[in-house]
């Protein structure tokens, strides 16, 4: 296979305003080798001292609870080092780190490390930061009573409030309120159950406005920082300059996935494409039809090997690019649709004797090795898929081409991988796991809280937002349907309290 030529893959990684690196960044300015004392089983250690606390609530804690920078600490995980283990030698083992950590956690519960009046252990349990002076538990202050409301308040502050979540549910989803005449005929209904009867049924008619559902709509805003659209390089209607790949395909998949009765586990499961026949109206695309496409628009993957959104032809373009082992591609589908940042230390989850530095980018260094021993055992299940070379599409023997510029060892690296702990074969596995996994949930429901509710669910939101990403797992609530989701969401004390 012919190469390109390095200034080419540049010159369109400036195009599409990311970078075309596949190993870690190199920051100007600063130091080369850098004394690393971030420990790669803390997530998981602190979440065994405290299982219940909103940041354990996946299994393992982000990485900032102690740390701003890794390895630089933050206030709290200076006073949790200060109580680890005095006396003995530093650096600490693994296994001495693990021993010691639960007691100088304990040590330092009844200290306030940012000193904004809340002790380190009420700040770990209501899920704020314990190093943020700003990031304080809130509270719900209000009257007992509506009696003892101000006289004339148009909302009911201190509850859910009908009228406001009619009129929320109007703007939110059909973008427009509701007529006078609406809202004044709301007020006049005495019976609860028949003011949320009326509140889904705005729902219902809105979830199919254009609004919502259309081009540049709602939901298909929401897909933006997953698919990360780059005009330029834009293939199919209104292409760009350098036609690569046509992310309407993208966006008409992540529209589906989130409509009607469909399972929004599709965004990682798919094995089809989606076109828009009008504005609110999609349907699935025939393999014949998908195979007479114009060579810009073509999906060239097979059948059998795609994974919903993280095998489409765009998502390879502007990821893997010219890569051979896809640490770029590997961490967006990772922090997209579960939720995780790894440059922020996020969902760290260290797999033993990695990373294994096929392509000799230096990742084993020690200040990398304490992320890329959870990114690259994710990232290998995406070997196997073309980016820009070889044609976007499935290639068992890709990384083979990559011997002459990442040398041998790069055609040893595995198709199979390791996420969330457990060893998938290939990258069908990986997404079958990350689609039935809590964070997934979370994330999808996180993602329609941010957007409707205006802010990450807090302390005080935690039953409602566990109860409705649980509910997507279950079979019998919503079954990963987002529009069942939406009609218990609107009835929400977050959503409907003023």
């Amino acid at each position: 296979m012919k190469r390109p030529h390095p200034r080419k893959g540049a010159y369109i990684a400036l195009a599409l305003g990311i970078s075309a690196m596949g190993a870690a960044s190199f920051v100007p300015g600063a130091p080369l080798i850098q004394p690393a004392s971030a420990k790669p089983p803390a997530p998981m250690a602190f979440c065994h001292s405290y299982p219940e606390a909103k940041a354990c609530s996946t299994g393992f804690a982000d990485c900032a609870a102690c740390h701003t920078t890794p390895p630089a600490r933050n206030a709290f995980g200076m006073q949790v080092a200060d109580k680890l283990a005095p006396g003995v030698g530093r650096p600490l083992s693994d296994q001495d780190f693990l021993k010691f950590l639960p007691e100088a956690l304990k040590a330092v519960e009844d200290l306030d490390a940012d000193g904004d009046g809340y002790s380190n252990i009420v700040e770990i349990m209501a899920g704020t930061q314990t190093a943020d002076s700003n990031s304080v538990p809130r509270t719900l202050a209000c009257a007992a009573d509506d009696a003892t409301r101000a006289a004339g308040a148009q909302w009911n502050v201190c509850t859910y409030d009908a009228a406001y979540a009619f009129k929320k549910v109007h703007m939110d989803f059909c973008g427009s309120s509701p007529t006078r005449a609406d809202i004044d005929g709301f007020r006049k209904i005495t019976d609860e159950k028949t003011k949320l009867a009326r509140i889904s049924e705005a729902l219902d008619k809105c979830l199919d406005s254009p609004y919502w559902l259309g081009p540049n709509g709602v939901v298909w805003n929401i897909a933006n920082a997953k698919i990360r659209p780059a005009h330029a390089v834009k293939s199919g209607e209104n292409p760009g300059p350098v036609p690569l790949g046509d992310y309407d395909d993208d966006y008409n998949l992540f529209t589906w996935a989130n409509s009607d009765d469909h399972d929004v586990r599709d965004l990682l499961l798919a094995q089809y494409f989606v076109k828009r026949t009008d504005p609110v109206t999609l349907q699935q695309i025939s393999e014949e039809e998908l195979a007479k496409r114009p060579r810009g628009t073509m999906q060239p993957v097979p059948k059998d090997k795609r994974v919903g959104m993280i095998s489409t032809r765009w998502f390879g373009a502007v990821n893997t690019m010219f890569t051979s082992i896809p640490r770029t591609t590997a961490a967006q589908a990772y922090r997209s649709y579960l939720g995780f940042d790894i440059a922020r230390m996020q969902g760290l989850n260290t797999v033993p004797h990695e990373p294994m530095d096929y392509d000799t980018k230096g990742v084993g260094a020690p200040e990398c090795a304490v992320c890329h021993a959870t990114l690259d055992p994710l990232s290998y299940p995406f070997t196997r898929y073309n980016g820009i070379s070889g044609g976007y599409s499935y290639n068992d023997d890709r990384l083979k081409d990559y011997v002459r510029v990442d040398g041998p060892r790069v055609a040893e690296a595995p198709a199979g991988g390791m996420i969330f702990g457990q060893e998938v074969a290939d990258l069908l596995e990986w997404g079958k796991v990350a689609a039935n996994s809590d964070a997934f949930a979370m994330k999808v429901a996180g993602d329609y809280w941010k957007l409707l509710v205006g802010r990450e669910p807090d302390v005080n939101d935690q039953p409602e937002f566990t109860r409705l990403w649980r509910g997507l797992k279950s079979a019998t609530t919503y079954n990963y349907r987002v529009e069942k989701m939406l009609h218990d969401l609107v009835l929400t004390n977050a959503y409907g309290r003023p």
